[in-house]
This record gives C-alpha cells, sequence and structure tokens, in this order.
C-alpha cells in the first residue's frame, strides 16, 4: 500500500476548485448568506426598540396635549402619531397594530392633582409582543417626575408627584412568551416547509424529465400548478391544527378571533408560500440549488418579520425588507386573530398583501417555466 500522494491530493482540490467555479449559485449562496447574517445581527435587530408610535387621549381641558406630547417623547421610547377623542377610537388604533400605546389623561386629572386626590394617568401597552413593549414600559415610570415638574404644581423637581400612571397590558397581561411566540411559529413552520417540500418536488419532477411530459400533455401550466399545490394545502393545514392543539394543551394560548378568519388568511399564506417554492424551482438548476434557495428565502422569512426581533425596533430599510415578506403579514394577522380577536377590517391589508404576493409569484413562475421548458 502507497503513502499518501501529495501530488494525487492537488489533483483533487484543483478538480474541486474548478467545479465551485462552475457551480457559482452555490458558491454565491456560501458568501452571502454570512454577509447577510451579519448586517442583519449587527443593523436589525434591536431588543431595545425606541420611538414606538403612540396616541394620546387627553380628557381634561386643564391639561395641553402638547404637554403631554412633549413629555413622553423625551424618554425617547414613545412616538406621538395621533390624537384619539376617546377610548373606543385609542383601543381599535391598538387592535389594528397602528400605535404601540394610548397614553389618557383623565377627566378632572388637574383638579385632583390640585385638590390632594392622587389621580393616575392611564397607558394603555400592546403586550402582544413582549419584547416591544418591555423597555418602554419601564421608561414611562419617568414621565411623572417630568410632568408638571415645571408649574410648580407638585413643588417643582425632585418631589414626590403625586399622581400615578398606571399601565394596562393588552392582549398578553402576564407577558408570556408562548402568547407571542405560537402564533408567529405557525408561520415559521409554514414557510419552511412548504417553500423546501414544493422547490425539491418540482425540480425532482424537472430533473426526472416528467415536467416535460406533464407539460406536453393538453394541461395547461397554471393547471399543473394548481394541481401540484392541493396537496400540500392539505398538509399545511394539518399542520397548523396540530400546533394550535399543542399551543392549547401546553400554553394555553388561546384563539379570540374567528378559526375561520384565521383558516382563510392561512390559506392564502400557504398558497403565497408556495408559489415561491416553484418560482425557486423554476430558476433552479438542480434539487441542491432549490435547496440553498429555499435557505436563502428562509433566513429573512425569521429575522426581519417579527417573530424572532422586534419589527419595530430594525431600521426603516429592514423594515420595508420586511414588508416585502409574506410572513411578516401572517405573523400580524395571527397574532391579531388569537391574542386581539381580530375581525376581518382588523387584517384585511395584510391578507390584501398575501394575496398579492400570491398573484407575482405565481405569474414569475409561469413565466419562468415557459422560459426554461418551451
Amino acid at each position: 500500500m502507497s503513502f499518501i500522494s501529495l501530488t494525487r491530493i492537488g489533483a483533487i482540490f484543483v478538480k474541486e476548485l474548478i467545479q465551485m467555479r462552475r457551480d457559482r449559485f452555490t458558491f454565491a449562496i456560501m458568501v452571502g448568506v454570512p454577509v447577510i447574517q451579519i448586517v442583519m445581527f449587527g443593523y436589525a435587530v434591536d431588543f431595545d426598540p425606541r420611538h414606538l408610535p403612540t396616541a394620546i387621549n387627553v380628557r381634561d381641558a386643564g391639561v395641553k396635549p402638547r404637554e403631554v406630547i412633549e413629555t413622553i417623547e423625551k424618554t425617547g421610547y414613545f412616538h406621538v402619531v395621533r390624537t384619539v377623542a376617546d377610548t373606543k377610537a385609542g383601543r381599535k388604533l391598538l387592535d389594528q397594530g397602528a400605535v404601540v400605546f394610548v397614553v389618557t389623561v383623565p377627566e378632572h386629572f388637574m383638579d385632583d392633582l390640585e385638590g390632594g386626590a392622587k389621580p393616575h394617568i392611564i397607558v394603555d401597552a400592546d403586550a402582544s409582543d413582549p419584547v416591544t413593549a418591555a423597555n418602554a414600559v419601564a421608561a414611562i415610570s419617568a414621565v411623572p417626575n417630568a410632568m408638571f415638574s415645571d408649574t410648580g404644581v407638585y413643588g417643582g423637581q425632585g418631589s414626590t408627584p403625586p399622581f400615578d400612571v398606571v399601565v394596562n397590558r393588552l392582549f398578553n397581561p402576564d407577558s408570556l412568551t408562548a402568547f407571542s411566540i405560537v402564533p408567529g411559529l405557525i408561520g415559521v413552520i409554514l414557510t419552511q416547509t412548504m417553500v423546501l417540500i414544493t422547490a425539491l418536488a418540482v425540480m425532482r419532477e424537472v430533473e426526472r424529465g416528467t415536467m416535460e411530459n406533464l407539460l406536453a400533455m393538453p394541461i395547461k401550466p397554471l393547471e399543473i400548478m394548481i394541481g401540484k399545490m392541493l396537496p400540500y394545502v392539505a398538509i399545511g393545514y394539518l399542520q397548523v391544527i396540530l400546533v394550535l392543539i399543542a399551543a392549547n394543551v401546553l400554553f394555553a394560548v388561546p384563539v379570540l378571533g374567528s378559526y375561520l378568519g384565521l383558516m382563510a388568511a392561512v390559506a392564502a399564506f400557504i398558497l403565497a408560500n408556495l408559489g415561491v417554492g416553484f418560482v425557486i424551482s423554476a430558476l433552479s438548476a438542480n434539487a441542491l440549488q432549490a435547496m440553498q434557495a429555499s435557505f436563502f428565502f428562509f433566513l429573512p422569512s425569521v429575522m426581519l418579520t417579527g417573530f424572532m426581533f422586534p419589527f419595530r425596533g430594525m431600521p426603516r430599510w429592514a423594515q420595508w425588507l420586511g414588508e416585502m415578506l409574506p410572513n411578516t403579514h401572517f405573523t400580524r394577522i395571527a397574532r391579531g386573530i388569537m391574542l386581539k380577536g381580530n375581525d376581518w377590517a382588523d387584517i384585511a391589508s395584510d391578507v390584501w398583501a398575501l394575496i398579492a404576493f400570491l398573484i407575482a409569484s405565481v405569474a414569475i413562475a409561469m413565466l419562468s417555466y415557459r422560459r426554461t421548458l418551451d
């Protein structure tokens, strides 16, 4: 038995370099994924989101709204975007996810303050994502020390303020992580399985030559796509049902809204991801490339959608990218229906976004298959 030959090892080494140069897609994935991860973790991930959208409801004519806005914005965690006239309007904004906080100054606040009673400023917080609201809720304790400190109402700066801030954590009062994670986990599971399984299934058809046989039959490409999608839709629903059962039994995660509405949104989301799988298979040369591209799509679908990291803590450019991903909209829908009891009016914009994504992905897939198989 001969010794190991450095010449033969060198020949294999050169051969692998040539192979890597030819397989540019794989090389791009190997280089691109670390770069994307560094950018995302370095710039897009922030566990201390600031300037969160806030609405104010000043019901005491003796308190100027401008003073309230300036005081709470000084903390750095609140950005007042709306002024509402009543509690119902503020709650609607919280249900729709338009704001994270509603700050209410109740009636007779100044009278109670000057009369020696201890009134409350009420803060309703959207705690469906506890990480987003946590630091801001802690910072709100600084408001009593800042508000009216220049008026001399209670003795000036440094005195003990004769009023409190009462925080109501809505939708997840105990700040349970499971309540936030489980609805988003449905979207992550469906994204991972639907995109990958569809891409690989279609690529096997292409590699075996059966896809061309199907297209040679008196069947339209769109009919082939729909026929191949339907079994995976059933599998996706099975996954969702299993997750909902486990979430209720193990973690007591509620579904306060309509099951029918949730399942309708699930259908749009599953089909949107299946469309992505078809696009990936149409643009890939083999099953390995399809698998790599699926992971490339899955990574931002976890990191930029609000599932793992606070969406409002990301910079504007990352939020724009996140808005283009179907899992961002489904995470909002799932949390809204399950934790807030949202109805159609509250989730309509996100559902339409999923439908638009589905139409675009199917159109791209159809055009790609015509170019590659005609």
